[in-house]
């Protein structure tokens, strides 16, 4: 099993999947609507993530985030924000 985090103004959440899993399997973890509408999932990993200091706008100002697409592998520890449309 991995997990990944979400993370928002006031709370980061973990989900667990199972290892291997790509990214709209993940999103569905959070919702079946996550995987319908899958876009995009935007990555950072753990490690930057904490170089960034533990912030979202840190890491993203920094371009720690990447955009990927319907076959990425899911890492243990990534923080992600899936990009959807229903």
């Amino acid at each position: 099993m991995d997990s990944y985090f979400t993370c928002g103004d006031d709370v980061v959440k973990s989900w667990v999947i199972p290892a291997g899993s790509k990214a709209p399997k993940a999103a569905a973890v959070i919702h079946n609507d996550f995987e319908r509408g899958f876009i995009k999932a935007e990555v950072a990993s753990f490690s930057d993530f904490q170089a960034c200091g533990s912030a979202f706008a840190g890491a993203k100002a920094a371009g720690k985030f990447q955009l990927e697409g319907k076959e990425y592998i899911v890492h243990d520890g990534d923080i992600i924000t899936f990009r959807f449309s229903v």
